[in-house]
């Protein structure tokens, strides 16, 4: 029994079933109890003052009361102590929660009207709902497909909007196996409120076993597949005839641009590379690759960003020989 079902006969919170759900919430508890001893305190010292200084017979004329320097200094200092410590606690928090590891699972995941679309880089596809093991931490890369989403756990204290034409991420590491419920906290149409689904938490082990289970083509490999079809291969080679960059080695590297501004190769600069190629024209190139914006799908354009990252030196390295 925990404190909460001690007190009440029903959760005023829901469980925690993650590394951050104990954070977000410790920092819950000092927010009402700071903004509950603030409250009082107001509240209180202003029935104490009404009181005390009422208009009665024999004090019916304001006096000049001199202020005091030190109880002026207390009640500015104090309150300045208890706001910055909200502040650095949260900011920690924050970046604790937006900042997901190097080792952690990913996974894919496309919003829209009115479902969920995950997909594991096994190449194991679900619908409104999704597997992770307990105790190892995950990346889940969101995007939508027609109107804003927004990915809730609620058991995790996660929520992230899916957003039309860019990428998101948001990550979590389950602490105990369960089924937890899944939301759409936006407003994205009539069927909203059925735009539910789950977290299924499993051990390791158990997890490791339904993953080898049912596993269909590698997202890379589709991604090739579609790289092939589309005639990319044309022109990003390696040999005297390409006339676009290579693409080995490319994923997580620098990239330098025609216009002398330097940026990272992730995921949102290879989609707008493809959807809009004129924008950001690489160093020594000519801008003659065409768009393929309306040729290619949300679960198209995940497949390729996967192929071009199984380009990169890391990606092969996991693969091994």
């Amino acid at each position: 029994m925990t404190l909460r079902t001690a007190i009440l006969p029903f959760p005023i919170f829901p469980e925690q079933a993650s590394t951050l759900a104990p954070r977000t919430d410790h920092l819950l508890y000092y927010l009402l109890a700071v903004s509950g001893l603030m409250t009082v305190a107001i509240a209180g010292l202003v029935v104490f003052f009404a009181i005390r200084y009422r208009r009665r017979p024999g004090n019916e004329i304001a006096s000049q009361v001199h202020g005091s320097n030190r109880i002026e200094i207390a009640w500015t200092a104090l309150p300045l102590v208890l706001f910055m410590v909200m502040y650095a606690w949260g900011a920690g928090v924050y970046f604790w929660a937006y900042t997901p590891p190097h080792d952690a699972l990913e996974v894919t995941g496309i919003g829209k009207q009115w479902m969920w679309k995950f997909q594991h880089l096994s190449g194991q596809r679900e619908i409104d709902e999704l597997h992770v093991p307990v105790g190892r931490p995950v990346r889940v890369l969101l995007t939508s497909q027609d109107v804003i989403h927004s990915f809730y756990v609620p058991a995790f204290r996660v929520k992230q909007d899916a957003i039309p034409g860019r990428y998101s991420e948001v990550w979590f590491e389950a602490t105990a196996a369960g089924t937890y419920h899944l939301f759409c906290a936006e407003y994205c149409g009539t069927l909203h409120s059925g735009m539910i689904g789950s977290v299924v938490a499993m051990e390791p082990a158990a997890f490791e076993r339904w993953l080898a289970g049912g596993a269909t083509m590698l997202p890379a490999q589709r991604g090739e597949k579609l790289f092939q079809d589309l005639g990319c291969n044309t022109c990003h080679r390696s040999d005297a005839l390409a006339r676009c960059p290579e693409l080995s080695g490319l994923f997580g590297h620098p990239v330098q641009l025609a216009s002398g501004q330097t940026l990272v190769a992730d995921e949102a600069y290879i989609r707008e590379s493809i959807l809009d190629p004129g924008t950001k024209i690489t160093a020594g190139y000519e801008n003659i690759m065409p768009t393929f914006k309306g040729l290619v799908t949300e679960e198209g354009m995940l497949d390729l960003i996967a192929y071009v990252r199984s380009l990169s030196p890391a990606a092969k390295a996991e693969r091994g020989p």
